[in-house]
């Protein structure tokens, strides 16, 4: 591990302890109460206290967020394809998906419970809705940006449309797809977080919403930690996926020097 490396691993993590001993310290100077803003040690100890109800939450609101964000993932890929090679329904169909992402979570989950009940329907709907998009923008960027001479190549021995896209389009669209893959991971927890909390019996979403009913200030920051921690596991593991599944990216003349070092 060259020196740049725990450089970037070390600065993030200095940085945090000092934000949390900061906040230890200003909530002990000025005694702040626990139900304005409570201290990190208070919160630990809730989250130590509630250790075994929260892990079961945490699993649940896991399995929900990666099961949306594999069907999101699926029909990102498959919308991304087709519309690239439809260019008449691209035309066509790309207002309808930037529409779809302007429409409020906090409005569309109401309205997704009414048409299919409480169940995990709605839930999944809604995450796909999240999560697809930016797979599919980026699917759909990625595919027309394939090396021109390789196409004529292509296009000189006969291949047909579609070896063109799984010899040359879809593998120089890899790239875009994990870019696309990071922020659907990112969000797809948060908006887990939002299905559980407008109606569910479990998961993060549903301790968040009992803790801040009962007014238990460490219990919701306590949600909010899982929330944040579970959102980094799901956006490394996309960056760890990338890493390796594209082997052959060539790699930036400063990522060869960090390499050396």
């Amino acid at each position: 591990m060259g020196n740049k490396t725990v450089r970037s691993f070390l600065l993030p993590v200095v940085a945090l302890v000092v934000f949390v001993g900061l906040w230890q310290a200003v909530c002990a100077v000025f005694s702040i109460k626990t139900f304005t803003l409570p201290a990190p040690s208070a919160i630990a100890v809730s989250m130590y206290d509630d250790s075994a109800i929260l892990w079961k939450q945490v699993l649940s609101t896991a399995y929900l967020a990666f099961v949306g964000l594999v069907l999101g993932v699926v029909i990102g890929i498959a919308v991304g394809i087709f519309l690239h090679v439809v260019p008449l329904l691209r035309e066509a169909l790309s207002p309808m998906l930037v529409l779809s992402q302007n429409i409020p979570l906090i409005a569309l989950g109401p309205l997704l419970m009414i048409w299919f009940g409480f169940g995990w329907t709605p839930k999944l709907i809604l995450l796909v809705l999240v999560s697809f998009f930016p797979v599919a923008l980026s699917m759909l960027v990625g595919l027309r940006q394939s090396e021109p001479h390789l196409r004529e190549y292509l296009d000189m021995i006969g291949a047909s449309r579609w070896e063109m896209l799984i010899r040359l389009e879809f593998p120089g669209a890899l790239t875009y797809f994990f870019s696309g893959l990071r922020i659907a991971a990112t969000y797809v927890v948060s908006s887990a977080l939002v299905a559980e909390w407008l109606g569910a019996n479990k998961g993060i979403g549903y301790y968040l919403k009992l803790n801040s009913n009962g007014f238990d200030q460490p219990g919701v920051f306590g949600s909010i930690v899982c929330v944040v921690a579970l959102s980094l596991l799901f956006y490394y593991s996309a960056v760890i996926a990338e890493r390796l599944i594209i082997r052959w990216r060539p790699r930036s003349k400063g990522e060869w020097k960090g390499a050396a070092e």
